[in-house]
């Protein structure tokens, strides 16, 4: 079988990672790049440090709006599976890439699998839940990472089949993080001790879009303790260039601004952090299963389990609940297995094969 997936960001390069070497083994696989993470140490660097398959084609769509970014990537999807001819369409997530290769592939009545399927956040104002939504109901085969994402598309009725798979990014964390710990020189090169700085993110749309919450989120990060190692995506330093916040940020004492960083040092930067700040989903994720308590900068979390299990606060960008859940003590509360184990990969490819097997 010939499966096309389509890929376009950090956390996709990450799972992609994988899924991509078992499904190998018995079908075709053919990636198709859309270029939404067009900075070059946001794309080629994971490829190289994570063994991703180079891209059969990519489509250098980054930029502009959510709308006119999903519009170009259809546009630009179209011949690419006319050509290419796939059996199925494989999407992760929930970006722009994921809706539009979800959406050019149901247009021309390829079978799509969606792998993170069901998760909600339930907040209508981010784009993200709008992609989740719209790929899940155009989405044949739903390859879903937690319990409660399979209930999600129960209570919406989704027409595709449904399976709990666990979680392919929890794959890639486990096996990497004794690798980055051998290789990554990140605490050295940063000047930080363990436990004694935290890491921040922010690229959500909702924080650095509008000019009122991203002054919000630049005093949020002037009222920290600690080091903070801000890797900064391209997106969130136009935005703060833009609001004429850029230099406040750099001239901050605690804060450390860095180039996106590679997957071996953020991974290691995470896993000796006292805290990440950050609105990142998979981040969230990514903490959890590296002991690292996260405080959330959004009122809102698709990745509800990390919450209930005491390891992640939602403080959207209240400074004062910021700090104080960076200064109450770490987590005691055990990390229950809540994302399949190291194994979703392998258990993507199964089910892929049972679907097209039963087709």
């Amino acid at each position: 079988m010939r499966i096309v997936t389509v890929i376009g960001n950090r956390p996709q390069f990450v799972k992609a990672a994988a899924v991509s070497r078992p499904l190998r083994e018995r079908h075709e696989e053919l990636i198709v790049h859309t270029g939404q993470h067009y900075d070059d140490e946001l794309s080629r660097i994971f490829f190289e440090e994570l063994g991703v398959p180079a891209p059969a084609c990519e489509l250098h769509i980054g930029g502009g709006s959510v709308t006119s970014q999903t519009a170009r990537m259809l546009a630009a999807l179209e011949p690419q599976l006319e050509e290419l001819a796939p059996d199925m369409v494989l999407v992760y997530g929930d970006t722009n890439s994921t809706l539009a290769g979800a959406l050019a592939a149901a247009q021309r009545h390829v079978p799509v699998a969606h792998v993170e399927a069901g998760m909600r956040s339930f907040d209508t104002r981010m784009p993200e839940e709008l992609n989740r939504v719209l790929t899940d109901h155009a989405s044949d085969l739903l390859l879903c990472s937690t319990a409660t994402a399979v209930t999600n598309l129960e209570r919406e009725h989704a027409s595709g089949s449904v399976v709990l798979v666990g979680d392919a990014m929890a794959d890639v964390t486990l096996a990497f993080a004794p690798i980055a710990e051998e290789r990554s020189t990140a605490l050295r090169d940063h000047g930080v001790e363990p436990g004694g700085y935290v890491v921040v993110t922010a690229h959500r749309a909702g924080n650095v879009d509008d000019p009122a919450r991203l002054e919000r989120l630049v005093d949020l990060l002037e009222a920290l303790p600690l080091p903070a190692v801000f890797p900064v995506h391209p997106r969130t330093r136009a935005r703060l260039e833009a609001a004429a916040l850029l230099a406040r940020v750099e001239a901050a004492a605690n804060i450390r601004l860095t180039p996106p960083l590679g997957y071996l040092d953020f991974l290691t930067l995470t896993r000796h952090a006292r805290a990440v700040l950050t609105d990142s989903g998979g981040l969230q994720k990514e903490a959890y299963l590296l002991g690292t308590p996260c405080i959330t900068l959004r009122d809102t979390t698709e990745w509800v389990e990390t919450v209930d299990a005491g390891w992640n606060v939602l403080v959207d960008l209240d400074a004062d609940a910021a700090l104080a859940a960076l200064e109450s003590d770490p987590p005691r509360a055990p990390r229950p297995e809540l994302y399949g184990g190291g194994h979703a990969g392998r258990r993507i490819s199964d089910a892929l094969d049972a679907y097209t097997a039963g087709a």
